[in-house]
């Protein structure tokens, strides 16, 4: 369930990177934000934020910008 939630999180911080222009230089920034949106009206916040806080690293692992130096503020 955590990993639905990640996707739809990195889902919307994709859509806020392209809504601002695909500017570098704010993936935290559309990332918290995009947590905020997404979790603001699930019930599985809970669940989320408490794997987060046992495993913080997992929200960047396996992901492009991970691999990508060039590419590293987009949240794919």
């Amino acid at each position: 369930m955590a990993e639905l939630v990640e996707r739809k999180i990195r889902t919307h911080a994709r859509r806020l990177y392209q809504d601002r222009g695909q500017v570098d230089g704010h993936a935290l920034q559309d990332w918290v934000q995009a947590e905020s949106e997404v979790l603001g009206n699930s019930i599985l916040a809970p669940l989320y934020r408490k794997i987060r806080v046992e495993n913080p690293a997992s929200q960047f692992e396996n992901s492009p910008e991970a691999d990508n130096p060039v590419n590293s503020e987009v949240l794919v």
